[in-house]
């Protein structure tokens, strides 16, 4: 049986991700480079005349112009923090190479912090992922699915209309080969054509061949300028259907990351941000030892995430 070279493939080991980033000096200057990667520049004029002021930690980069003082990590995910750089870069680490995710009390056992503090670094790095995720759309040929998260609780709704389940649309971009490039997970409202329009509007590229099981909302792919193939399932089974068979396995693999690190989370909260981790991961999938640096960069470059909008937005912890 032949190896799958991505499945294989080296990574980051422990040992040389702590010989690039274990010292508080080494993180620092990784998130200098990723903030100011031509120079300082000065958030407020934008100068690159500076001068140091202090040493250690309270080290404060001062314009020549107009005198403005910043810290290194003032304006970044990492602002206020009273943790050590290091203990950020191990948590971004353990997140970038868990290939099928790492919840908050795994981290905190692994970084050593409480979990209320775990559980927050978890949901900034997971913010700067899906920022991040929200980039870019897909193009070329993509198969498209209609999915939920959650099940039903006891004495609630059954079905579709349950009270936990979350209705997300699964599109996954193929080469001209069939083999599977990038991922997008997004929660909707629904399976309407509207919600479906808007999602298109802004995962899709105009032009996009988007092949589709024939969910009458899917035809709303149109209106975002892209073309819709629509194939009857019927009875068939997914082996019968090789139109779908990645966006398939994607959902497998979806499934298998949520109920082996997060057993139990509320999914109309926390949908946006486990679907966005996931989708981040997986489009990175090609370079698993690049995967480090890049989340490292995203995390620097994210704006600053204060812990009063992160719980008004997640009030009940996972």
């Amino acid at each position: 049986m032949p190896m799958n070279r991505i499945q294989f493939q080296q990574g980051m080991s422990l040992p040389e991700f702590m010989a690039s980033f274990g010292t508080e000096e080494q993180c620092a200057e990784a998130v200098k480079q990723a903030r100011w990667p031509q120079g300082f520049e000065c958030p407020r004029c934008g100068s690159a005349a500076h001068y140091v002021v202090g040493h250690g930690a309270r080290k404060l980069f001062q314009c020549n112009g107009c005198r403005h003082q910043t810290s290194l990590t003032a304006g970044s995910l990492f602002a206020s923090t009273k943790l050590p750089l290091k203990t950020w870069f191990l948590a971004i680490y353990l997140l970038s190479q868990a290939k099928t995710g790492l919840s908050a009390l795994a981290l905190k056992r692994q970084v050593g912090v409480s979990y209320p503090t775990a559980w927050l670094m978890h949901q900034k790095i997971m913010h700067a992922m899906a920022e991040r995720v929200d980039q870019y759309r897909l193009d070329g040929t993509v198969q498209l699915d209609d999915a939920y998260l959650g099940g039903e609780r006891s004495g609630g709704k059954a079905g579709r209309g349950s009270e936990n389940k979350v209705p997300f649309v699964a599109a996954v971009s193929v080469d001209d080969q069939g083999h599977p490039q990038y991922v997008k997970l997004a929660p909707v409202s629904g399976f309407t054509l509207e919600a479906v329009g808007q999602w298109a509007q802004a995962a899709l590229m105009p032009g996009t061949r988007v092949v589709s099981d024939g969910l009458g909302c899917f035809a709303a792919v149109t209106s975002a300028g892209c073309l819709h193939t629509p194939i009857v399932v019927g009875q068939r089974k997914p082996r019968e259907l090789p139109e779908f068979t990645w966006v398939n396995t994607v959902l497998g693999n979806l499934k298998t990351t949520l109920s082996g690190a997060f057993h139990a989370f509320k999914y109309p909260k926390y949908a946006s941000s486990y679907l966005a981790a996931f989708a981040y991961r997986f489009n990175r999938r090609f370079d698993l030892r690049g995967l480090v640096a890049r989340l490292i960069i995203d995390v620097a470059r994210c704006k600053p995430r204060a812990q009063r909008v992160v719980l008004g937005n997640a009030e009940d912890r996972c």
